[in-house]
């Protein structure tokens, strides 16, 4: 009697699933995608771009620890999440990429956030670690690969 219960549930669970709101997928997406480009930003300042770490056009020291490496997975973690290619895993190490830099970088200034200047690590933070259980949505090379399987 269990075993059909958990049958029974398991069943109800996958319709409701696939029958979810159409538009969730292309919002998914769409999410995914901007805010993405707008993380990649960020590695991209690490190389001198959009002003720099400095404002003056100043890039991080080739290779050092966290800086350079940090950029490099920002920018490398953003442009796989945009296209939608192994996203999951992307968004899964950007989160800790960003958890990273909130704990080293911005909590020893303060305790909260708002003190220590690390609401945007820590709402990326969260927003990967997001896409990282919920998937890319609709539009993505990820899910291309899974229909065509």
């Amino acid at each position: 009697m269990t075993t059909t219960i958990a049958t029974e549930t398991q069943t109800a669970a996958a319709t409701r699933t696939e029958t979810r709101n159409p538009v969730t997928g292309l919002v998914v997406s769409a999410s995914r995608i901007v805010l993405s480009v707008l993380f990649g930003f960020h590695g991209l300042q690490g190389f001198g771009f959009f002003g720099g770490i400095d404002g003056q056009g100043g890039g991080v020291p080739f290779g050092s620890f966290p800086g350079w490496w940090g950029s490099v997975f920002e920018l490398v973690g953003a442009a796989l999440l945009c296209v939608g290619l192994a996203s999951r895993p992307a968004a899964l190490l950007l989160s800790g990429v960003m958890a990273y830099a909130y704990f080293t970088v911005h909590a020893p200034m303060g305790l909260l956030p708002l003190q220590n200047m690390g609401e945007p690590a820590a709402v990326y933070s969260w927003i990967f670690l997001l896409f990282a259980a919920i998937g890319p949505g609709r539009f993505a090379l990820d899910t291309l690969i899974k229909r065509r399987r």
